[in-house]
């Protein structure tokens, strides 16, 4: 006896990749996550490859793995792929302490964020 078979969380002809701990937080990373939504994954790439943000590095790299997860596990068509969601949310904080003057010290906050990218096949126009 096996336990059933999880369902799947995204449509038939999409796939997804997470990006879980990115340090960053979530307001910069969606500023990235906004220039690539609703795009055709070839622009995608080369926005985020060209992009001056910081950011634009770690968001590259869960879009990588969501073609790689639609080509490798889903068997979807690379070239007809578009980025049909790209949510940002946060996760973790570390907190850290800094010395200050006069015996005093200051709560430093290093937030962490979450990146969900689904990329769906789309057909093409006649």
């Amino acid at each position: 006896m096996s336990k059933q078979k999880a369902p799947r969380r995204v449509g038939e002809k999409e796939a997804l990749a997470v990006g879980t701990t990115i340090r960053g937080s979530a307001q910069k990373l969606n500023l990235v996550a906004a220039l690539i939504r609703g795009r055709k994954v070839e622009d995608a790439l080369n926005i985020l490859t060209f992009s001056k943000r910081g950011m634009a590095v770690d968001a590259k790299k869960v879009l990588a793995s969501a073609i790689a997860n639609a080509e490798n596990n889903h068997n979807l068509d690379v070239d007809s792929l578009v980025v049909a969601e790209a949510s940002v949310g946060k996760a973790l904080t570390m907190k850290r302490f800094h010395a200050r003057g006069r015996g005093k010290s200051t709560r430093i906050l290093k937030p962490f964020s979450r990146l969900r990218i689904v990329v769906r096949e789309q057909e093409e126009e006649a």
